[in-house]
């Protein structure tokens, strides 16, 4: 689950994290009268969507010469002018592709005087089963960059959390960043009270970037994006509460009440698939046969038959597909209740495009037979190979 910079930023300063002053604004008056509480001269009118590039990014709907969704403001008026260009209008940059993001918050900030920028992030490297700190010198906008043409500016400092933070990692942090004197000791203990958030809070990314030294020899951070682990979330209620759904794909909002593991795709051809390795391998085997996952769908070991019908309206609702193939080994999950549930849910929604099920495991015959008996156009397969060379010749066939 992602959060917006200024949750991230509320959630870091209760840890003792220094960050600049800033107040979330959902419309202009609000835009206004958050700066009004600010001390100035200079404010920051910063658009809040969950994408990173906003400073890079352009409006939609303001031309290509309009400035980006990161705006220094010396005004209330300019404040009034930056909120009013921002709120409702659809934000693109590099991590939102073409279609971007629509802006619905807004967080206004202090102006910062910034001598040095730097970047600091974590997350959890699945690979060690440790937790990773990255720092480098070269802060700001152009990080991608700076990993690509000279990933030697990059630290890397891992971290066992069976053993937790000490002092040797946070003195590798400062001598990673290149600091010296009371900044040193700055960056030593802003890296342990990160550490601290992103443990306590079951984080799986946090990226500062940049991370400041300002003017007058304070280190500070600038902004922040936060992920955490959603299997976590059930321990931290607080955290829970500051999903924004409007960030997220319909679709996948739908998919979570159901506790579905859904992921919309490009493609054209619709995928259920009980266990997320075998889902992989039905979307490798799609392309490998000329077509396209239009997404991933996961529903489990111990789908009910709701699910399972959930799960079918989901994929049916994405106007981009134009089959189906469901792929089920019934172990834990029974074939007889993967077959009720596409009946159900075909019946429901009149399918009208190709539909191919695959199943084989636990009650296979009575989901066949529940599947033959069912009125419906639904193409049977023998194994996965078979299921996806007659998906995509029904595809073909209807096109």
């Amino acid at each position: 689950m992602n959060i917006h910079e200024y949750q991230a930023k509320e959630l870091l300063a209760k840890f003792g994290v220094s960050v600049p002053a800033g107040h979330a604004a959902l419309t202009v008056d609000e835009a206004v009268e958050a700066a009004g509480k600010l001390p100035g001269p200079l404010y920051v009118v910063k658009a809040q969507i969950h994408a990173g590039g906003r400073g890079k990014g352009k409006f939609k709907e303001l031309g290509p010469d309009a400035k980006g969704g990161v705006r220094l403001s010396k005004t209330l008026d300019e404040v009034r002018a930056n909120a009013t260009d921002m709120l409702g209008n659809t934000l693109v940059t590099i991590q939102t592709g073409e279609a971007g993001k629509q802006v619905n918050r807004l967080y206004i900030t202090d102006g910062a005087d910034i001598a040095k920028e730097y970047y600091f992030s974590m997350l959890v490297d699945r690979a060690t089963g440790r937790i990773a700190m990255i720092v480098s010198t070269e802060g700001g906008m152009d990080i991608e960059e700076v990993a690509h043409s000279t990933p030697e500016k990059i630290t890397t400092i891992t971290i066992d959390p069976a053993e937790g933070f000490q002092p040797h990692h946070g003195r590798a942090v400062a001598f990673g960043l290149k600091l010296k004197g009371d900044l040193n000791k700055q960056a030593q203990k802003i890296a342990a009270q990160l550490y601290e958030a992103f443990v306590a809070t079951d984080m799986s990314m946090l990226e500062i970037n940049p991370l400041i030294e300002t003017e007058d020899g304070k280190i500070q951070v600038l902004d922040a994006k936060v992920s955490f682990d959603s299997n976590a979330l059930f321990r931290h209620p607080d955290v829970a509460a500051l999903r924004d759904e409007t960030e997220e794909d319909p679709a996948e909002v739908e998919a979570s009440k159901y506790d579905l593991a859904y992921i919309k795709l490009d493609g054209d051809i619709g995928c259920m698939v009980n266990g997320a390795g075998l889902a992989m391998a039905t979307m490798d085997i799609i392309k490998l046969n000329g077509m396209f996952p239009a997404n991933f769908l996961d529903v489990g070991g111990g789908a009910t038959t709701e699910k399972v019908t959930a799960a079918f309206k989901i994929i049916l609702a994405d106007p981009a597909v134009k089959g189906i193939l469901v792929n089920i080994f019934g172990g834990i999950m029974k074939c007889d209740t993967i077959a009720e549930g596409i009946v159900t849910a075909a019946k429901e929604v009149n399918l009208s495009v190709p539909l191919v099920v695959r199943l084989e495991g636990t009650n296979v015959d009575q989901g066949k037979a529940i599947l033959a008996n069912s009125g419906l156009a639904i193409v049977p397969a023998d194994d996965l190979g078979d299921a996806a060379k007659k998906i995509v010749a029904e595809v073909k066939k209807a096109a």
